[in-house]
């Protein structure tokens, strides 16, 4: 996928090149000091589940609810845990539609390789803002993305924002 040049993104993208070994959610189970979290974009956390922005979004405020177990299965999750993640899931939409003014929200779980699931092996939801006019064929004819704001300033707002959604 080609790049446009954004000279002002160095910032963000030397502060988060850090390679991870083995399974990125689990790295981020594993890692919950605060300092950690803002690292690798949490935006919060629950008993068995935590909520983190994507870091390759499809538009700007892309986030995920996952589980902490590292399953590719989803008939293997507990159906509590399932649930509740359901219930964030519904919060999170109002979050994105009340913080970001998002005009339409696609709601994914792609289950294994075949189903188009980047990380297979730890399901995930994913929460995606959408707007009108949001989508152009720069991306299909082009093979580049195009986002119109910067990822740090939303991380902050949306994880500003979270204690007024997630309790």
């Amino acid at each position: 996928m080609d790049r446009l040049y954004a000279p002002w993104r160095t910032e963000y993208i030397i502060n988060n090149s850090k390679k991870i070994d083995g399974c990125v959610f689990c790295h981020i189970v594993n890692n919950t000091s605060v300092v950690d979290d803002e690292e690798l974009g949490v935006l919060h956390r629950e008993k068995d589940f935590f909520i983190v922005m994507n870091k390759y979004p499809y538009s700007p405020g892309h986030f995920m609810i996952i589980p902490n177990i590292h399953t590719p299965n989803l008939e293997d999750l507990d159906s509590e845990v399932f649930a509740k993640m359901s219930k964030y899931t519904q919060k999170g939409v109002k979050m994105l539609k009340d913080i970001l003014g998002a005009k339409g929200i696609n709601i994914g779980m792609n289950l294994g390789k075949a189903g188009g699931a980047g990380i297979a092996e730890h399901i995930h939801f994913h929460l995606v803002p959408r707007w009108e006019g949001d989508t152009n064929f720069i991306t299909t004819i082009g093979n580049t993305r195009i986002y119109s704001s910067d990822a740090n300033k939303i991380y902050k707002k949306l994880k500003e924002s979270c204690a007024n959604y997630f309790r």
